[in-house]
Parts: C-alpha cells; structure tokens; sequence
C-alpha cells in the first residue's frame, strides 16, 4: 500500500489519518516513517498526534517506543494517561499500567470511566483479587460506579477472577442494565457452568424487553454446553433464528458441536456439521475431536483429525490430541507414527507446558509439574502427600490412564500425583487458614479427570471450597462434587 502526502500543507488531522491508516494496514515500517515526518515537522508537540502514535506502537507490541512519546509530550491529557494504563495491559505488562494508574493519581489527576476500564483489564490480566477489591473501591469512591460500562467491566473481572457472587451483587446494584451488562453475566454464569442460572437470566432479560444479539446466545448455548442442558440449548438454537432473526454463525455451531459432543452424542454433532450452510472451521470440528477424546471414539476422532491436520498442518495441538487419544486406548504405535509425523513436519511436541497460578497475599504464585522452585516447596509437597493419603483412605483411586506415557503403573501413579493443580491445592490449603474462604486456582490447560476427581475428594475431607478455572471454564469443588456436573 503506498500512501501520497502532501509535504506542503500537512497538519495534525492528516498526520492522524496516516497513523490510522498503518494500524488498519499493519505496517510498522510505515508508521515509524510518519512518525519521522511528524518529528520533522515539529507535530508531535500536539497532544493527539502524540497519542496516536502512543496507541499505534502499542497495537504493534512496541511498548519502550509508547513509553518514549509519553515521556518526551509537553502536555498529558486524559487520554495520554489512560493509553499508559491501557497499552502495557495489552502487551502483557499489566503491572506497568497499574504503576502508570498509580503514578497518575499521585500527578493529582482524578481517574474517569476510561482510566477505570483500563485499570480493570489490567487486574484481569495481573489476577489479583485484592487489587480488583481495592479499585472497586476506589470507583465507588468516584462515584465512576453509577457508569454502566465502568460497573459491567467490574461484574466482568470478579467473575473471571472466579468470585461469581461478586459479579452478581455489582449486577444487581445497576439500576439500568444495558444488554452488554445482561450478556456479561450470562457469561459470567456460563463460564462457571451455572447454566440454569444463565437460562433464568436470559429468560428475565428478555421479559424486560431487551433485545440479546448473536454474542448473547453464544454464552446462552455456551452455558447449556457446560451443564448438560442440551434440550435446552437445541430450542435456543432454533428460536435463535426464528423468533429473534439471528443467523446462526460458527460460534453458534461450535457451542451446539461442543453441547452434543460433552453429553456423548457424537454422531449428532458430526450429523449437524456436515449439515451446515456454511463451510465448518476447525473450532467447529475443534469441538467434536475433544468430545472424541472424552468418549475415547477412535475412529471418529482419526477422522476428524485428518480434517484438522488439512486446515491447519503446522497447528502441533492436533497431532499431540490425536497421539493422546491413541496413548489412552493403548495404541502405542498409532500414537508412536503421530509423533514421528510431527518430527517429520518440524511441529514441537510441548507447546504449552501446564502450569497452574494461585493468588496468596496480593503475589501470584506459578507451580508446574513436580515444581520445586518455591521457597516452600518440601513443605507444599509433603503436605501434597498427606492429601493425597488421606483421600485414598477414604476410597480414592488414582486414574492412571490420564499419564498418557507406556511406563510402569507405579511410575504412572507418581507422576500424576505431581500435576500443577493439585501442588496448587496442597499450596492454598496451607496458607489460608479459613475453611470459609475458597482456594481459587486458575490452569492455563484443561484439568485431567485425576485432579477433577483430586479435588472433590478434597473438598469433602478438607471441607473447603476449590475453585479452579482451566482453558474452557471454571469448577467449584464443595462437599465432594463439582460444579460441572463432570460435563466439563
């Protein structure tokens, strides 16, 4: 793409255009040129000209450029503050804008909606329940909490967070929901796996009068897909387009796959792909290879597979499910020639290592399998150990067939025993000495059946209160048994 200016006459609305015009076409190359004409031209002592570019090189990662333009601006205005909150948020250095936020108040600048959002997306990536305690006061404080947008952005944090009694009691404090407000706690429900609750919530919202849009059904099928509600979500799919005139799109159909396939009903969910008016993408059929996995479908799964490995061959995710689902049925060969095609193709095998966060005294602590690194580490698995007896005493038994690995079953039993989560349990239930208040731990993979079935174990003989988010949703453990309803 070339672009024409003209050097005679510019001033800071053209030179505004052009920064826009680089972040629509991606092109960094081009928007450091401007920024170079900017300087030649002495515009980049306007303060929108030094904005643009503060949110153009943060949109292209390059946060020490933003950082430089901020600093060297004669004059800061609200927006240049919220962009310093905002930007490094967005380029995962969430503790940058919350000392930016901090740095702003003690500049004797009072926060708006804008500065309250931003701070707030920097909770959620940080994940500090105490932090998003202490700015929720704060907005109470400013008044900022009668905004709609401001309160929905905090109804949305706590129940990220996993605090969903949080969310609903912000929800109820709005005294004029706005549909982006209803569809926050719809999802809100939907990601905790409360899906009668969202059903209820959805129904009230119509009756109300307002009117959901396409993402508000995606939580509504969602929320059915968690719970096992599937007549439930078949009738929505429906009245989706029938009664609200919204045309089902890929989320819809990847949320219906997903709701047949979590309750076994495989063949209906390979029935409707292929059924569909559109061409299905691989979140679609993403959706059936996983409820393969569950249900141990080989066959169906290889085919799947095989439609995956098409759309997206350097994808390693795939290859490393397809040789799971063989390593789980025994299949050792099958899943041996995967790996070797993933060797073949230069895809590395462990992208994504598990790791498990907790929160403890406004620090965030990070376990990994068999993690030695914390300070507390003998103490943290010795205690593991006593958990993990202690529940066997009381009939658990440990579900092997999750190390998908062709070693001894001792060997096996060991090294499940190790996983992330449950050093993150052992972790929580040291450090928190109230039995009222939950563990909340959030897993950056999907939890095996062995620590789901782990921690309800533990919740009962601990009684306490286990909330672990993994990459689909959240689990409240209590009293011996989950959330999930064990359609997770």
């Amino acid at each position: 793409m070339k672009f024409e200016l003209d050097m005679e006459s510019p001033n800071e609305v053209t030179l505004i255009g052009f920064i826009s015009a680089c972040i629509d076409y991606d092109d960094v190359d081009l928007g450091k040129y401007i920024h170079g004409i900017g300087l030649k031209l002495g515009l980049l002592f306007e303060v929108k000209v030094g904005n643009s570019l503060i949110n153009m090189y943060g949109k292209f990662g390059c946060l020490d450029i933003a950082c430089q333009i901020f600093e060297a601006m004669p004059v800061q205005n609200f927006v240049s503050w919220n962009l310093m909150v905002s930007v490094p948020s967005q380029n995962r250095f969430p503790e940058v804008g919350v000392g930016n936020f901090n740095k702003m108040q003690r500049n004797g600048l009072r926060p708006d909606d804008g500065t309250m959002v931003a701070v707030l997306q920097a909770c959620e990536n940080l994940g500090v329940g105490k932090l998003a305690e202490t700015v929720h006061g704060l907005i109470v404080k400013c008044g900022l909490n009668a905004n709609v947008t401001v309160s929905t952005s905090i109804l949305d944090l706590y129940a990220k967070l996993g605090r969903l009694k949080d969310s609903c009691k912000v929800f109820g404090e709005l005294i004029d929901p706005d549909r982006v407000s209803w569809t926050a706690m719809l999802a809100g429900y939907a990601v905790h796996g409360y899906g009668k609750e969202a059903v209820e919530l959805f129904e009230c919202m119509v009756r109300k009068g307002m009117e959901p849009d396409h993402v508000t059904f995606v939580h509504l099928l969602n929320a059915c897909s968690h719970s096992g509600l599937v007549n439930e979500g078949k009738n929505y799919f429906k009245i989706m387009s029938r009664v609200y005139g919204i045309q089902p799109r890929l989320d819809h159909y990847s949320c219906m796959v997903d709701l047949l396939g979590r309750s076994g009903h495989l063949n209906d969910a390979y029935e409707l792909i292929t059924s569909m008016s559109m061409e299905p993408n691989s979140g679609v059929w993403g959706a059936l290879f996983g409820a393969c996995r569950v249900y141990g479908n080989i066959e169906l799964g290889k085919e799947v597979a095989e439609q995956l490995f098409a759309m997206e061959p350097l994808d390693s995710r795939n290859y490393i499910m397809l040789s799971n689902m063989y390593s789980a049925a025994g299949l050792w060969k099958d899943a041996s020639k995967v790996r070797a095609l993933m060797k073949e193709r230069g895809l590395a095998r462990n992208p994504k290592p598990g790791c498990s966060f907790i929160e403890h005294e406004n620090k965030v602590y990070r376990f990994v399998v068999d993690d030695q690194s914390h300070p507390e580490s003998e103490k943290i698995h010795k205690k593991l150990e006593e958990l993990i007896q202690k529940i066997r005493k009381a009939g658990f038994v440990s579900k092997t067939e999750y190390v998908l690995h062709d070693v001894e079953e001792d060997l096996k039993e060991d090294m499940i025993n190790k996983h992330s989560e449950k050093l993150a349990i052992a972790f929580g239930i040291l450090v928190t000495h109230d039995v009222g208040m939950p563990i909340i731990i959030r897993k950056n993979l999907r939890i095996c059946g062995d620590c789901h079935d782990t921690a309800k174990f533990i919740s009962l003989l601990e009684n306490r209160t286990i909330i672990i988010r993994d990459a689909k949703r959240f689990h409240h453990f209590a009293n011996g048994s989950c959330s999930c309803g064990d359609f997770w």
